[in-house]
């Protein structure tokens, strides 16, 4: 999964920082949209949405099923302002990228994500961004 610098405006920067929830869309087996809410961290320096979650919740093996080749689709709204950011999706339970995830979180959220035994983090790496009204 390669990373890059994602440019975004000031405005956009900012609003991906408010403490808000999104959602995130993954496609099942048979090609149907699965859409969640979500907590996440984006890193426009490394272009990498990071989403915590269970190795057993759905988008987790849903992401999982798609290979090398899953995209994803999270999008963040308040009223008619959004942004959406479109990539290639992995999960991980590479401890130092779950430790990463959670401090990134812990920061955004000012409190930890919960901790299941089974804890994994979505990468997601961003290549696609849409907006509007930002």
């Amino acid at each position: 999964m390669s990373r890059t610098t994602v440019e975004l405006p000031a405005l956009t920067r900012a609003f991906l920082t408010r403490p808000r929830t999104a959602t995130l869309t993954t496609l099942r087996p048979d090609g149907t949209p699965h859409v969640t809410p979500v907590r996440f961290t984006f890193d426009a320096a490394t272009g990498l949405v990071r989403v915590t979650t269970r190795a057993g919740a759905r988008k987790a093996r849903n992401v999982s099923a798609g290979g090398p080749a899953a995209r994803v689709a999270l999008c963040q709204a308040d009223g008619f302002r959004w942004v959406t950011l479109e990539g290639q999706a992995a999960v991980t339970d590479a401890p130092a990228r779950l430790v990463e995830a959670v401090r990134r979180h812990t920061a955004r959220y000012r409190e930890a994500p919960p901790t299941p035994l089974d804890l994994v983090v979505i990468e997601i790496a961003v290549d696609c961004v849409l907006s509007l009204n930002l």
